[in-house]
């Protein structure tokens, strides 16, 4: 692989970083500089990121080490580079992460941020006010809806096809990273916007004039994917944490996805159904979300519990 090709690589990593996690500018700036740093040292080696074997990334570290990087950098640079093997994997780059189980130098995992029921609730109410006309309105509440409902990534999600919904269907068919599919239920409240949705869809298709040809996506847009861009439901859904009344920086696409794994394992939701739900291909990945429940009973427990709160009391 070319250094050119390795570039291609980060920059889509970064990307989806952006638009996926909502990662910040100093985040993604970090992200940059450990893997052009990584991706040089390669070259260096004569090496390449899609050919790059445990032994090769543990040789980097080794030589981070012996820079005199500190343990914190190091981690970090180890974290960058098993997400960006991680994403490669995802995306059918790569058959396997070399990184995913080297030990890094020793730093907490971070739990992911979630939302609340009653946050998420009140999101989905605001997105079916948030619009410039009826028809936004509608498919803004799709958008939601079908999010929560499902725990989609957000390239999934403004990537459906319109094929993909006709007919009121209770499960939708899902391509997900490295051109997966995967059957996902839909709940009454999913079915009934998308039903909205596609009405309205439908009477702008005729609306159009004689000869255009309608687009074939479910949330078409004028962009050169020709559907809503990943950027533009980011900031999409930054509008309506606002008009809901919640943090806009508790609030992005992924979050909503941890929302969704995480309200069904607080409701008995077993873990390997949850995995197949979010298409992660390993059950690793899913199990952070057994910490996320644990930490939050913890919480409940030491906030609510009688005992608790007669020793914090003052006397």
């Amino acid at each position: 692989m070319t250094g050119s090709a390795a570039h291609r690589w980060i920059s889509s990593f970064l990307e989806a970083q952006a638009a996926e996690a909502g990662a910040s500018r100093n985040t993604l700036l970090a992200y940059g500089r450990d893997l052009k740093d990584f991706a040089g040292w390669l070259e260096r080696q004569h090496h390449a990121i899609d050919s790059a074997t445990r032994a090769d990334v543990e040789a980097y570290l080794t030589d981070c080490d012996a820079q005199g990087l500190s343990q914190a950098t190091r981690a970090r640079r180890l974290s960058a580079i098993r997400q960006l093997f991680r994403f490669a994997f995802e995306e059918g780059w790569r058959s396997d992460n070399p990184a995913i189980e080297i030990r890094g130098p020793g730093r907490s995992r971070k739990l992911p941020r979630t939302l609340t029921t009653d946050e998420v609730g009140a999101l989905l109410d605001a997105a079916r006010t948030k619009g410039r006309n009826e028809s936004d309105r509608l498919r803004n509440t799709c958008l939601m809806e079908l999010l929560y409902a499902t725990g989609m990534r957000v390239t999934e999600l403004v990537s459906l096809p319109l094929a993909a919904a006709r007919g009121d269907p209770r499960m939708l068919l899902i391509r997900g990273k490295g051109g997966k599919e995967r059957m996902v239920p839909l709940s009454p409240p999913a079915r009934e916007a998308l039903a909205a949705w596609l009405a309205a869809r439908e009477a702008r298709d005729e609306a159009l004039p004689r000869g255009a040809r309608p687009s074939r996506a479910l949330f078409p847009s004028r962009s050169a994917e020709g559907h809503l861009t990943r950027h533009r439901f980011y900031i999409l859904i930054k509008e309506i944490a606002l008009a809901a009344g919640v943090s806009p920086a508790k609030v992005t696409p992924h979050t909503l996805r941890h929302a969704f794994a995480t309200h069904l394992l607080e409701n008995g939701a077993d873990l390997r159904a949850i995995q197949t739900l979010l298409g992660h291909a390993d059950l690793a990945t899913t199990e952070i979300y057994t910490h996320v429940l644990e930490h939050r009973l913890r919480e409940l427990v030491e906030t609510h519990h009688p005992l608790n709160r007669a020793a914090s009391d003052p006397a």
